[in-house]
């Protein structure tokens, strides 16, 4: 759970600061702000829990 939450975490925020260099038809420029805030809270969570569970 550790390894996923960092993914969650990590890959979304890569995903805000680095956006696509070349963007196709029917893509977005960034992926939406709201939604991407949501997934890092819900990945720092799963992080922290399966950290506290694994040093506990």
């Amino acid at each position: 759970m550790l390894a996923v939450g960092g993914a969650l975490t990590i890959g979304t925020a890569t995903a805000l600061i680095n956006p696509k260099g070349e963007i196709g038809e029917g893509e977005l420029e960034r992926p939406p702000l709201g939604r991407s805030l949501v997934q890092i809270a819900i990945g720092l969570v799963v992080v922290i829990w399966a950290a506290v569970s694994l040093f506990n």
